[in-house]
Order: C-alpha cells, then structure tokens, then sequence
C-alpha cells in the first residue's frame, strides 16, 4: 500500500499542474498515476515481504497500455519522481527515439518543475558518439601531417574516410564554441547539420576512447555530460543506451540498476531492440582481409621508436603474429564450408528468405537453428581461435593505456594517446568476433527460445562475401538476466501494448515476470462518433498479389478526396511501387512516395500542400504506421492496403515459429495474428491524433470479414463506426 503522505504530494502536484496551465483532468490519466504508484509502492520490500521468508521480494513491474489521448508523460512522471525521491531511487527515463528523448527533456519535464511544485533535476543521457573528442579534434586541426601519419600506420583499417575535403574552418569554429561556453560538444545542439563524414573523424565510441588517461580528460565534452547525471533525480535516456550500460554490466555510463526506476516509453520496442543489441554477425571475406591488415599495422606500430620501448605491446603483437595463422586458417576454411552449405541448398531447390532488416537481400536460415555438424564444431574451433586474437588486442590496448599514464617522455605518451582510438576499434572488432562465434557454438538451452542463426551472400560489385549472423529470437532471458533481475523496479507504457486484447505477446517476447502487473488505459476519444472503418468489396484475396495491386490502383481514384489529406499505408515496397505505377499521371503528381523522400522531407511537403488548400496523399510503409503525428487537417484518410502479416520468411520468426511449432503451438495463431492485430491498430491510429480529429480508415482486405482470425483482429481495433463489405 503506498504511503499516505507520498498519494498527498502526488495528487497536490496533480492538483497544482492542472490549475496553473488551466487543464482540465483526464480521468484515463488519473487511472494510470493511481496504477503506478500504487506498483511502485512495492518497492517497501521490508513492508511487502513475508518476515518469515529468506526470499527477497521481486522488483516492481508495470505495463500499462495507454491510449493516445490520455496524457502518459505527466502520469508516470508525477506518480514516479516523488516516490523515487522517497526511496532514494534515480529514475531513468528510455524512450524509443531521440527526438522523443529531447521532447521530454526541453518540454515535458521543463515544463512539470515549473507547475507542479515538486523540485527534481533532470539530465540528458547519451552515448559518446554523440559527442565531439577533443583529442581527435585536435589531431584534425593539426593538419595532414598527423592524418598521414596514421595512414601510413593503420592504412586501410582507419575508419575515417581517406578523402574528406577541407573541414579545417569546421573543426575551428568547434573548437572556438567550446571554449567560449557556447557549445558543449553535443552533435545535435550545432547550429547547422553536421554531415556524417564530417563529424565521424572527431568522435569516438567506447572502446576507442582512453577515459581518465587521456590528455583531455579534464576537459571531455562527454565526461562532462555524465558528471550531471550523478547528481540528476530523473536522466532522460533512449532504449539503445540502457541496453548498452546493462550490457556493460549495469552503472557503466546510467545509474547502477539496483537503485534505478526505469520507465520504458513506447515500450513496445523494447524487445525487439534488445534482440538487436545482442544479435552478432561477421563478414567472412571482410574479416580475413581485416586480420591482415590488423596484424601488419600492428607489426609496423610496434618497430616505431616512440613505441619500441613499451616492452608489454611488443609482447602482445608477438603473441598476435603467433595466434593470428590460426585464426586466418579457420576463418578459410569456413569460408569455404558456408560456401558449400550454400550451394547443396541451391543444388536441393531450397529457396532463402528475406533477410531480417535488409530488403531484397537473401538469408539462408539454420532450422531450429541447429548448425550442421561440420560447421558447428568449426564454431567451437573459431571461437577459441578468436579469443585467442583479441586477448592479444587487449593486451595492446592495456599497455598503450600504461604509455599514456607512464611514458618516459611527453611525445611517447602523445603517440600512444594518438594510436588508441585505433587499436581500441580494432579490440572491440575481434570482441564482437569471439561473440559472434560463441553464439555459434554454443548449446541453446533445454526448454528455452532457440537462437537464430543463418547465413546471407553479399555482393558489392565484384565483391563477392557471406556473412553469418545470430540473433535470440525471444528478448526473454536477457532481459531477465540484465534488466527485470537487477533493477529496482520498471514501468512499461505505449499507446499500444497488447494483441488481441491481451499482452501474451508482449509477455512471451520480453520475458516479464510473474508478478508484473497490467492495465489497459482506454483512449478519451468518441471513436463511433469520429471516425468510420470501412472494408469495401474487393473481390481479390491479397494473397493473389497481382490481382490485389490491380484492384487498389482501380479503387484509389474513386475513394481518394482531391482536397483532403490522406496516408495510403503498405506491407510491401513491391506492391507500394507496383500501385503507385498503375495510377494515372495526375494523381501520381499528388502522390508523395516514401521512396522519393527522406521521412520528415516527405512530411513537411505533405504539410506545405494541406496548408496551401491543395490535396495531398503520401505512400508509405512500417514507418509510416507508428510514430507519425498528422493531427487535424493533415491526415482525414488512411487507407490499409492489407492485414500487415510479418513476412514469413524471416529468419529470426521463421527459428520461433518451428519451435513452437516442435512445442506443439500454431504459430499463425500465438505469433502471426496477434502482431498482425497490433500492427494494424498502430496503423489506425494514425487518424486520431486528438479529442477534435474526424475522418475514416479504409482497409482493403476482405479476410477481417470473411476469415475468423480476421474477425479477432477486426474486434482488436477501437471501436470505430463500422461499413462492412461496402460497393465503393
């Protein structure tokens, strides 16, 4: 039960935000910073516990699905601060996108200190690519001479491109901002873009920067940035760099999970974005060539006279000369056997599949994802091959941090402070290799979600390569073990959450606990009254692909408005392409094609055309379904071109669905349907923005009435006023 003095300070603050911006109270609101709070109040353990129990009470966790309208910033900000003050937690806010992590940062929160009456202070989180290193700008100001001499070090291994113009006056300006306190190093706070090659030659990642040995230590931009954090009640993070400081072992950039509330904003991406943070994948052919160049530059580094001192590199690149053949030897061989892999399977008349986020590329999937027999003990072999490489990269980089901490003289430190990012990017290179090949060879657990693993053919002209990757196909047990084992308590919240009117999907996928405790918020929006769902005859099934497209360039002129704002939503680039080729000239002139445009290019114009009285229809795919904001006027229409099953093939859902497959489950109906019913209510939802928002959603899919997992999905979606199997 919470505690009766921290419900008062939270409803005072509710009260006191309400009235100063003259807000009137939302009722779904109010639903959702009583649920939380009252999840939250868990974290009394010594008051929850059983006092007779050695077990220690699990960590507080809340899903709430919210829908748009409610107001879910303010609710779980107000019901979260004031309890994690009181238990002396920080809370670390992750939100799925940057530009959402900055919204909360300059808005919502500026915004809750200034009306609520709470006091808290909050920080920005982000990763050091996102900030300038001074020691890299420094070394780019010095001229070519520095450049060259790195070239002629590390060659082709150097990330930066070799040719990059002339960002001289740039690279000044930045360093003149820093100085006079005008900017912090931040890439987004710069006046101007700031194109990706040139700021790719003064950043660094983690494993090429040398921390407190660097000359710039005092002095770093990203240093600085985490300073404000240890003091900050509330750090504004993303997904990405939570599960990266949780990878890390937890505490390594964010708080230490133990004393952390997170709350996980579109929470829904979670796990598929840590499925992603954990997958591993190498290039065959990139790695061999990789390995050469590494082991020569390394050997021609140790022979330079401000590095021929540092007895304990010379040890490591000896050591590397010695276990690199090996390795090299391996890696051949598998190069060699994938090939073959590959050709047995052409040579049977097996098809690959679209490969897991790279359209119109092939993947060639282990089943189950069980390796053959000759690759996986290959695997095992390379693994151990590859920690053998970079336990010696890692030795270079401890003894280059000892140069820069201990070297006899300015310059000796100096050259090794200038060869770490380097070397640092090559260790964490053959990290991500021994990774990858552990994954490989690894046993998947008894009773648990099997690994992905599957093979793709690349070519880059006459480069001809395969890579070999491996994903988990549930987030379940690393989010367990890094996450919901080790944090003090987490809060889940999207518009969309559930499937089906139930969160088996989001449940399975993440792994939650037990006790996690669920609620569905609805949205404040009529939907009878403001919007109308129609299903038209179509006389096609969308599984006839060909007939399917004819019918919806036949069907386009006669539903769209030539002076209203409409978003045609597709599954299929093929299909959006194919359409957009059959419409006539004219409305192929009002039709803004994703293809065309980058996103907020697209919409900006799509804006401009609505404001000007003109209509204006944009084509568009999965990233037009979720996350775009057209309130009012610019969005009366969104047409669906057909219940957006994944596509089947993947090799990440293809490894899931055998195995529940094996397990005795139909996985069209655990996995398919379910996502297919999520995916369209996000879709649907790009109509009603707000309380004020009218128009209609047209789906062009016959199966939501003729087939009964449609009727399920059709009986997910809100309840907009209905128009089944009408004559358009």
């Amino acid at each position: 039960m919470l505690d009766k003095t921290l419900k008062d300070e939270i409803q005072r603050a509710y009260r006191q935000i309400l009235a100063e911006r003259n807000l009137r109270p939302r009722y779904g609101q109010r639903l959702m910073v009583a649920a939380i709070a009252n999840a939250l109040a868990g974290l009394d353990k010594d008051a929850s516990s059983d006092e007779d129990s050695d077990e220690v009470a699990p960590a507080p966790v809340c899903v709430v699905e919210a829908g748009t309208g409610t107001g879910k910033t303010l609710a779980y900000l107000l019901a979260t601060l004031p309890i994690a003050r009181h238990f002396n937690k920080k809370v670390v806010l992750a939100t799925a996108t940057i530009a959402l992590q900055e919204q909360v940062i300059q808005r919502d929160l500026p915004d809750i200190l200034a009306h609520s009456g709470m006091d808290f202070s909050m920080a920005l989180a982000k990763g050091r690519g996102r900030y300038v290193c001074l020691a890299r700008l420094d070394q780019q100001l010095q001229g070519n001479e520095s450049e060259q001499a790195m070239r002629e070090l590390f060659g082709d291994l150097l990330e930066t491109p070799a040719e990059l113009g002339d960002n001289t006056a740039l690279y000044e300006q930045m360093l003149e901002r820093i100085g006079s306190g005008e900017w912090e190093g931040d890439r987004e706070d710069w006046p101007t873009q700031i194109r990706d090659e040139e700021w790719q030659p003064v950043t660094v990642e983690a494993g090429q920067c040398a921390g407190p040995r660097c000359s710039y230590y005092s002095r770093c931009c990203f240093y600085k940035a985490r300073e404000t954090m240890e003091t900050a009640d509330c750090i504004v993070a993303n997904h990405d760099l939570v599960l990266v400081d949780l990878a890390l072992g937890g505490g390594a950039i964010l708080p230490d999970p133990a004393d952390t509330i997170y709350i996980f904003d579109e929470a829904h991406h979670l796990p598929f974005k840590a499925n992603n943070h954990f997958a591993e994948q190498i290039r065959l052919r990139g790695t061999l060539q990789w390995l050469e160049q590494m082991t020569r530059s390394l050997v021609k580094m140790s022979a330079d006279p401000l590095l021929a001192t540092n007895n304990a590199f010379a040890r490591a690149v000896a050591e590397l000369q010695s276990e690199q053949p090996a390795l090299q030897s391996g890696l051949s061989e598998a190069l060699l056997l994938i090939q073959s892999i590959i050709e047995e399977r052409q040579s049977a008349g097996q098809s690959a599949g679209a490969a897991t986020g790279v359209t119109g590329q092939e993947a060639w999937h282990f089943p189950a994802g069980v390796l053959p027999a000759e690759l996986k003990a290959l695997s095992d072999q390379l693994q151990r091959q590859s920690v053998a490489v970079s336990r010696c990269l890692r030795d270079c980089v401890t003894a280059l941090r000892r140069q820069m901490e201990e070297g006899e003289s300015l310059e000796h430190r100096q050259q090794a402070e200038m060869c770490f990012p380097a070397i640092g990017g090559m260790n964490t290179r053959a990290e991500s290799i021994c990774r990858l090949w552990h994954s490989l060879a690894r046993e998947d657990p008894a009773g648990q979600a099997p690994t992905a693993r599957w093979l793709r053919e690349l070519e880059f002209n006459d480069d001809h390569d395969y890579l070999i990757c491996s994903s988990p196909v549930l987030a379940s047990g690393t989010l367990t073990e890094h996450l919901w084992d080790r944090c003090a308590a987490a809060i889940m919240t999207s518009a969309t959450l559930s499937a089906l009117g139930r969160f088996d999907m989001l449940t399975m996928r993440a792994g939650l606990p037990a006790t996690t405790e669920y609620h569905r918020i609805a949205s404040p929006f009529d939907y009878q009254q403001a919007a109308v769902l129609r299903v038209p005859k179509m006389q096609c099934d969308p599984s006839d692909s060909q007939a399917h497209t004819t019918a919806i360039a036949e069907l386009l002129p006669r539903i769209l408005n030539d002076n209203q704002a409409s978003l045609m939503l597709f599954s299929s680039r093929r299909q959006m392409q194919d359409v957009l080729a059959l419409m006539s000239a004219e409305w192929q002139d009002r039709i803004l094609c994703q293809d065309d445009y980058q996103k907020q290019q697209l919409i900006n114009l799509h804006r401009k055309r609505i404001d000007e009285g003109q209509g204006s229809v944009i084509f568009g795919l999965a990233s037009f379904a979720e996350g775009v904001d057209l309130p009012g006027k610019y969005c009366e229409h969104v047409i669906i071109a057909k219940i957006p099953f994944a596509v089947p093939n993947d090799p990440i859902e293809a490894t899931l669905s055998q195995w529940l497959s094996d397990q005795g489950k139909n996985p069209f109906q655990v996995i398919s349907v379910p996502e297919a019913a999520f995916r369209l209510v996000q879709a649907a939802g790009r109509l009603l923005r707000n309380e004020a928002d009218t128009g209609t959603i047209t789906i062009l899919d016959e199966r939501l009435v003729t087939r009964r997992y449609g009727k399920d999905i059709l009986d997910s979606l809100p309840p907009y006023r209905r128009e089944l199997m009408v004559d358009l």
